[in-house]
């Protein structure tokens, strides 16, 4: 195994467990202690991960990891999630997705039940799309680039590795001329008091942009986010008309979210 595929693994390891131990991780990777230590050394230098004694864990409640290592995290889950919310996308509207490994799904998932190819337009006009996204994700932009029945605007802006997310001025003055039918939202935390979170400031604002735009604000978040806080609010539940999770979510959250106006759709 290279060194890059030891650090993916543990990198892996630690977005699905939060932690890594030296000894559990050179088992697993087949390599010796030594090596392991050595990598995470290595992977503490480069900010990805803080050390600790026999191990590493991620660097605290604001910590990111890259985009690509949290993708197989609840990945059954967010599937389903992304099949639910997808069932309340009609053909021919614009739809507004901000980035996240579940908004991912629900990009492919729409890419694929559009697979049939766009629909007739007007006489002598040029063929309609079967769906338009607007997206600050340069990942689900370049998935769906291929499906000629979808039609993608991308916003502007500087770009976020750890989630491939647009941001800034650039990406605040695209949104403010465009409508949306829905939104898809991604986050981090769902708070029955306080509302919708994310880890990162400037996620937040774009991400309370597209609902401030769009006619249907649905969030799609698997039930680890439920009852969780973030440090950055993106809006208060009243903002919220759908919240797609799974079946995992406590009983409690649901009663607060429903009491506060959000259907709740649990797969």
């Amino acid at each position: 195994m290279s060194k890059h595929e030891r650090w993916s693994t543990l990198l892996e390891l630690l977005a699905a467990k939060g932690r890594v131990e030296v000894e559990e991780a050179a088992s697993a990777l087949e390599v010796s202690a030594a090596t392991i230590r050595r990598d995470l050394d290595e992977l503490a230098e480069q900010q990805m991960l803080q050390r600790t004694r026999g191990g590493a864990v991620a660097h605290g409640v604001s910590y990111e990891l890259p985009l690509r290592y949290k993708s197989s995290r609840r990945a059954p889950e967010k599937q389903r999630i992304a099949a639910a919310v997808s069932d309340l996308i009609s053909e021919g509207e614009v739809v507004g997705l901000n980035g996240g490994t579940t908004t991912t799904e629900v990009a492919r998932t729409l890419g694929l039940r559009t697979g049939g190819g766009a629909r007739e337009g007007a006489p002598g006009s040029a063929t309609a799309p079967l769906l338009t996204i607007v997206t600050n994700a340069l990942n689900i932009a370049g998935e769906l680039a291929v499906r000629p029945q979808i039609k993608i605007v991308t916003t502007g802006g500087v770009v976020r590795p750890q989630t491939f997310e647009l941001v800034g001025p650039l990406t605040v003055g695209v949104l403010n001329e465009v409508v949306l039918d829905a939104v898809v939202l991604g986050v981090d935390g769902v708070d029955p008091g306080l509302g919708i979170m994310t880890h990162q400031e400037e996620e937040a604002s774009i991400s309370r942009l597209f609902a401030e735009r769009s006619q249907r604000v649905i969030v799609a978040a698997d039930s680890s986010k439920m009852g969780k806080r973030a440090f950055a609010r993106i809006c208060g539940l009243e903002r919220i008309d759908v919240l797609v999770t799974d079946s995992a979510i406590p009983d409690p959250v649901v009663a607060g979210l429903t009491e506060a106006g959000v259907e709740v759709v649990a797969v």
